[in-house]
């Protein structure tokens, strides 16, 4: 896949997963949360983004902690608003267009990630109160972002082949310490924002499967062709090796904690609740510098642009008058003259 294909895969996973929050309840009274630039930020626009991490901290939290970890989220997610909103102010003086063939890619490219066929997007859409023409213009605002970051961090992205070099060098002195593992897993699908009694009932289910599995000649592989609800049922939940970096967090640390043939207490990530079987893990060798050329160049030409990319939004935050009125921590950043 081209560097400009991968890009734009990680931006839309990161609008499909945005593409289903909790809707905010009709009650609520929506205020001012911050304003940037003269141009408003609501508390339901914040609620509405925070709301699907709200519910998991509920589910994690301890409750005496609760109310310490809500304003972490909600200022969190205000500051990301806040960056959003300084870029597409940017990005209307730019005069950057996205054209409806760029949204049309886009919009194949969710479907592809979250395996959804036409009708399935659109239902999911309608779901939260949208029409697929308002999710096009979601779509095509996030493209524009994009677009603006990649033209305005590019020219600071170099990567030399001294860079590449040194790379592979960090990772032949830890040539080694670092193993993958094979992992088959079994599915019960709920979606990230569902109710706390769907996520109740589907955990109740994983936790049954995951008794199953354990008894004594159960095979993991059939028991995932019959009762997984991903897309890797048909192979009997097989996801083959991953190193680690390659799965979510939560997933990647059960999968390590466990030994060869052993099977996992459920697991939560955004699709639902997992259970894993580790089938073998292995040590990783280390490839010559002329195979992994690609491979680390892509590595620190990511990386270069993400550090590329904060610096970028900070500088327009620094030159930018924000005004945040949300909680105990309102501040007002005055515009540096």
């Amino acid at each position: 896949m081209r560097r400009s294909a991968q890009a734009l895969a990680c931006l839309l996973m990161g609008l499909g997963l945005a593409l289903l929050p909790r809707a905010v309840r009709a009650e609520l009274v929506d205020r001012v949360a911050a304003v940037v630039n003269n141009e408003i930020i609501t508390l339901g626009e914040v609620m509405k983004r925070a709301s699907p991490d709200l519910q998991r901290a509920d589910q994690e939290t301890a409750p005496e902690d609760r109310a310490k970890k809500h304003e972490e989220i909600t200022r969190k997610v205000l500051d990301a608003l806040v960056d959003e909103k300084l870029l597409d102010q940017e990005l209307r003086e730019s005069k950057i267009t996205v054209e409806d063939k760029q949204v049309d890619q886009g919009v194949q490219e969710v479907m592809k990630q979250y395996n959804f066929t036409a009708d399935q997007l659109a239902q999911a859409v309608a779901n939260e109160g949208l029409s697929l023409t308002d999710y096009r213009e979601q779509l095509r605002k996030q493209l524009g972002r994009f677009q603006l970051l990649r033209e305005k961090v590019a020219k600071l992205v170099k990567v030399s082949d001294a860079d590449i070099r040194s790379e592979y060098d960090r990772m032949a002195r830890d040539e080694g310490k670092e193993i993958e593992v094979h992992v088959r897993h079994i599915v019960v699908a709920v979606s990230e924002t569902a109710p706390p009694d769907e996520v109740d009932k589907a955990l109740a289910a994983a936790t049954a499967i995951a008794v199953e599995a354990r008894q004594p000649g159960a095979d993991f592989s059939e028991l995932a062709k019959k009762k997984s609800q991903g897309s890797s049922a048909a192979d009997g939940g097989d996801l083959g090796f991953f190193k680690r970096g390659a799965m979510v967090p939560a997933f990647e640390k059960v999968a390590y904690s466990l030994k060869a043939g052993e099977v996992s207490d459920p697991v939560r990530t955004s699709v639902g609740w997992h259970v894993l079987k580790l089938e073998e893990r292995r040590a990783i060798g280390l490839l010559p510098l002329a195979e992994l050329r690609p491979q680390i160049e892509e590595k620190l030409r990511r990386d270069l642009s993400e550090r590329a990319r904060v610096q970028y939004v900070k500088t327009l935050r620094q030159a930018a008058v924000v005004d945040i009125k949300l909680g105990p921590q309102a501040v007002t950043e005055t515009k540096v003259q």
